[in-house]
């Protein structure tokens, strides 16, 4: 009798992980209709032939990260779109907002992600149809966070892999220069014209890509994440500030809440950089109308006098954004672009704006894709 238990619940136990194996392995992959439409709200200036600085505002969801074709199909639109409106041309800039990379962690997905009602069942999903990635992941995890940090760190090759082959890809199509937002990996690097992720700590990290679609020198990494970063993301303040030649001048990107250290835009003018691309993300519903919460753990730098409470989230952001408002910044131009979107139950809530000369425009109507353009 103990035998024919034994038996029966081996049998029984091969069966529910084969079951398991066979739901895990299968990637249905369904209909989906996107709104490809984006609006030119900004088109600073007179085309002349020293290029232009453009900034993507997306309108992305989780679905749109279903599958690299997917996510090529939106992008690709939005760009022919900026063509067709004469905004492209052999020195153009583009740049795309923070985190546009790192949702590539849900690509080839289960439907049962998409559908989940909040991120934190959507991770959960995410781990349960890929256990031996997460496994992995979770072994390998740095910092105090060690969930969130194998959900990002599970998938890293084949998101730098992905993340090379989409933004580089669109680059190469439409002959441009391409700020591909940021992606989350771990000590990533360029390797003989490959980005490739390494085994430490995870940084927000942004490639631009040339014309030819092969990256342009090293990853910049972001130097000041904020404090809900901070169990995840490793800040890079000790690693230099990248400055690239593009064909419309000397380039440096700043992610997210670096640009608003006037120390920063100091190093860049040591390197003589004339543009300024910032890549940035608010989430939260209504966010960008709330009260500034300041520095966001990260020390207040002495020549900043704002205080937290003083103004709205957006009209900080404009304040300490220091692109193009001589002497605080030498360059000629400089441009935020945010991640428009609902990420499950986070919702994106940035408005993208330019500066230069001193001055700042600005679309005051967040809702849907935007191009802005500024002619340099």
């Amino acid at each position: 009798m103990r035998k024919l238990l034994y038996l029966f619940f081996s049998m029984a136990l091969v069966a529910a992980l084969t079951t398991y194996a066979m739901w895990a392995a299968d990637r249905p992959a369904g209909h989906y209709l996107s709104d490809l439409r984006i609006k030119v709200a900004i088109d600073q200036g007179i085309p002349a032939d020293r290029g232009n600085l453009l900034g993507i505002q997306p309108e992305l969801f989780p679905t749109d990260y279903q599958s690299t074709e997917r996510l090529h199909r939106k992008l690709a639109a939005y760009l022919q779109q900026a063509q067709d409106q004469g905004l492209l041309n052999d020195k153009t800039v583009v740049v795309l907002p923070e985190n546009v990379g790192t949702w590539l962690l849900l690509s080839g997905e289960k439907d049962e992600l998409y559908q989940a009602p909040t991120l934190a069942e959507a991770m959960n999903w995410l781990a349960a149809s890929n256990p031996l990635l997460f496994a992995r992941a979770w072994l390998s995890a740095n910092g105090s966070d060690r969930l969130n940090d194998a959900y990002l760190r599970m998938k890293a090759k084949a998101m730098a892999k992905d993340y090379q082959a989409l933004f580089g890809g669109l680059a190469k199509e439409f002959h441009v220069t391409l700020v591909a937002g940021s992606i989350v990996l771990p000590e990533p690097s360029v390797r003989d014209g490959q980005l490739k992720p390494g085994s430490g700590a995870l940084f927000n990290s942004s490639v631009v890509f040339g014309r030819d679609g092969v990256p342009l020198g090293q990853p910049q990494r972001q130097m000041h994440p904020v404090f809900d970063q901070r169990e995840v993301l490793e800040s890079a303040d000790k690693h230099a500030l990248n400055v690239v030649d593009t064909p419309a001048g000397r380039l440096g990107v700043l992610i997210g809440s670096d640009s608003w250290y006037p120390d920063n835009y100091r190093k860049l003018d040591e390197q003589n950089a004339q543009l300024i691309a910032v890549p940035a993300q608010v989430f939260g519903q209504g966010a960008w109308n709330q009260p500034w919460r300041g520095y966001k753990g990260s020390s207040t730098p002495g020549s900043v006098s704002l205080k937290p409470g003083e103004v709205t989230e957006g009209q900080a952001w404009h304040r300490l954004t220091l692109t193009a408002q001589p002497p605080s910044s030498r360059a000629i131009a400089g441009i935020s672009v945010f991640l428009r979107g609902q990420f499950w139950d986070k919702a994106s809530a940035g408005q993208s704006f330019l500066s230069s000369n001193g001055q700042q425009f600005a679309d005051g109507d967040a809702r849907g894709a935007r191009l802005l353009n500024i002619w340099l």
